[in-house]
């Protein structure tokens, strides 16, 4: 179902996806429809955001969502009464290729991006979500099965309100993936995702975090 038009090419789909498992027209899911509705407002009002999402079509055909960082920290900007784009340090973007694994393909592609990207005010942090497994080892000392998916990569991420991802189709809807909903993101918490992470990579991004936006409450892990 969509609703009117919220702006030029943007319909509204009401609406999200959730991790398998997670039902969705369930009571919770009804209960965050406003969120929903508060999410789109704001990343919508965003000039940032606006064009990160409309440039971010070049990554079609393969799988891909605008991530994590700069989506997030949009949102709690709003709830704090901060600058829209204070605290931004970056723009995520994954996607999805599983015919490239090699370090080039995403080198290439990260180029391609860049240049896309060259009139935004940050720099773009672009990875191969079917690849992370190749270098996560190393760089965090965690071994880590190849992801199946895109949706399975985001299942993974470090706390429940930063698993999320979005793209405005072509279509004028969103899509938007938010495994473990929006309630966590609205009420400014932070809680691990145990999917991956260890407690020491939890509680430096929760410092890190907390120092910009003290108003974050940290989950014992």
């Amino acid at each position: 179902m969509t609703t009117p038009d919220s702006g030029p090419g943007m319909k509204r789909k009401e609406g999200m996806r959730r991790r398998e498992g997670q039902e969705s027209g369930s009571r919770s899911d009804q209960a965050e429809m406003p969120y929903l509705d508060r999410l789109l407002d704001i990343w919508e009002c965003s000039p940032l955001l606006n064009e990160v999402f409309a440039k971010a079509r070049r990554l079609e055909p393969f799988p891909y969502y605008v991530g994590a960082g700069c989506l997030v920290q949009t949102v709690w900007n709003t709830l704090t009464g901060r600058a829209a784009d204070y605290g931004v340090k970056d723009i995520d973007l994954v996607y999805y290729d599983a015919d490239d694994l090699s370090e080039t393909g995403e080198t290439r592609m990260d180029a391609r991006v860049t240049k896309v990207f060259a009139d935004i005010p940050f720099p773009v942090d672009l990875k191969n979500q079917a690849r992370v497994h190749r270098w996560y080892h190393g760089k965090f000392g965690i071994p880590l099965e190849p992801y199946p998916s895109l949706e399975a990569a985001i299942d993974s991420w470090p706390t429940t309100a930063t698993s999320l991802g979005a793209r405005l189709e072509r279509t004028g809807e969103w899509c938007i993936y938010a495994p473990f909903g929006l309630d966590d993101l609205f009420t400014l918490t932070l809680r691990p995702n145990k999917t991956l992470i260890n407690e020491a990579i939890y509680l430096g991004k929760s410092a890190k975090w907390r120092q910009k936006w003290p108003e974050l409450r940290e989950i014992r892990w």
